[in-house]
């Protein structure tokens, strides 16, 4: 079956389902068992090869269902709940990494995911050392340590949307030992396989693009059979799950993750378009782009876009892009992208990157939702307008 049939199918097969299209909300702690041998027959579908007591931290309709629709999205062999996108880096870093090691972190990485490196990490002993998006597979093995288990990549890159060469980092990376950690928020699975490119563990911070809706905090990790011990250990032993309540409105979000990202997609490339011939733009960040230095990239290795991507203004003030930005009619001023609607935000980068600092105009960040595109292109008019009026 292709991804999206997956998308709708998976995961709707409980052990013993009612008779309904979706598969309904079970509220529970406790779970019983008929006898010992049918509670040792469950346990060998989560224990890893250790025993574990199987309750409802693993055992539950809605994450089974869940984990069952993510791997089918990322191609991996298993995957974990986590309460969100950031809980989905920490468990992913963490179960390949001990004190002592070191992480190769891409510069362009989301900006929390840095924070817990230059804190949380190096509290535990773990170094890290940020290299340049644009690196090539020998610059990565370059930088690699004879303590480095793990290389992170995002591609495209938070804010720059940079297009990483990640089959080549990865074959870097293997050649030496380290795992392969992607953040694949952009493009998802169905856009970018990123594990038949080499990684070996995704993180999906489901709450975007998966749960579609902007009203449910989430995150996954799919492993590979190398990283899924380590990956289950780690988070069984945090202890980390989500409500039955939060899944649910996931996996229903889920269920139409092909044709939210295939319409939002066509919409954004489409807006994109036309803003690159725009007298106040110095330049769109968007991978599909033909003008973008990562085309060739995201040409090789993606199937298709989402709906997020930067715009780079000539220089222009503050107070020129507050006008931009602060009244909007359709574009909201919000952080968390991949819902229905469409967000402005202007891109901070004025901090935390060490290798390759952003030194362009100001940027702006544009998620486009499900809102038809001229209106949309409409909004961003008169927000140009108010740009000129406020010189």
């Amino acid at each position: 079956m292709k991804k999206a049939t997956k998308l709708v199918h998976a995961g709707r097969r409980a052990e013993n389902p009612p008779g309904t299209v979706n598969l309904p909300v079970a509220r529970a702690s406790t779970v019983l068992f008929e006898s010992l041998e049918h509670l040792a027959q469950t346990q060998k579908r989560f224990d890893a090869g250790e025993p574990i007591a199987t309750y409802g931290i693993l055992n539950m309709p809605q994450r089974n269902a869940f984990e069952e629709l993510v791997c089918a999205l990322e191609g991996g062999h298993r995957a974990v709940t986590v309460p969100s996108g950031l809980a989905a880096v920490a468990v992913a870093i963490m179960a390949a990494v001990k004190a002592g090691d070191h992480v190769l972190m891409v510069d362009s990485v989301y900006g929390p995911t840095r924070h817990f490196c230059d804190h949380t990490l190096a509290k535990f002993g773990v170094a890290t050392t940020y290299y340049d998006p644009l690196a090539s597979g020998e610059a990565v093995a370059a930088l690699m340590q004879p303590n480095t288990t793990v290389v992170y990549v995002e591609s495209p890159g938070s804010l720059t949307f940079e297009v990483q060469d990640i089959p080549a980092i990865a074959k870097a990376a293997h050649a030496k030992g380290a795992f392969v950690i992607a953040d694949n928020a952009w493009a998802t699975g169905l856009y970018y396989p990123v594990m038949e490119h080499g990684v070996d563990l995704v993180v999906q911070p489901a709450t975007k693009y998966l749960g579609g809706h902007s009203d449910v905090l989430l995150g996954a990790v799919v492993a590979n059979e190398r990283a899924w011990p380590l990956l289950h250990a780690t988070s069984r032993d945090l202890g980390q799950t989500a409500s039955p309540d939060d899944i649910f409105l996931m996996v229903r979000g889920m269920r139409t993750l092909a044709i939210r990202l295939e319409k939002q997609g066509a919409a954004a490339l489409a807006i994109a378009r036309r803003l690159e011939g725009r007298p106040e733009v110095k330049r769109v960040l968007h991978p599909a782009l033909e003008s973008d230095p990562g085309h060739a990239l995201w040409k090789r290795d993606f199937t298709g876009s989402s709906g997020l991507f930067g715009v780079e203004l000539h220089p222009c003030t503050t107070a020129q892009v507050a006008a931009f930005v602060d009244h909007c009619a359709l574009f909201g001023i919000g952080y968390s992208w991949g819902g229905f609607e469409s967000l402005v935000i202007p891109a901070n980068l004025r901090h935390g990157r060490k290798v390759r600092p952003w030194t362009g105009g100001p940027l702006i960040r544009l998620h486009i939702g499900l809102e038809d595109p001229a209106d949309l292109l409409a909004d961003l008019d008169a927000a140009f307008a108010r740009l000129a009026a406020a010189a």
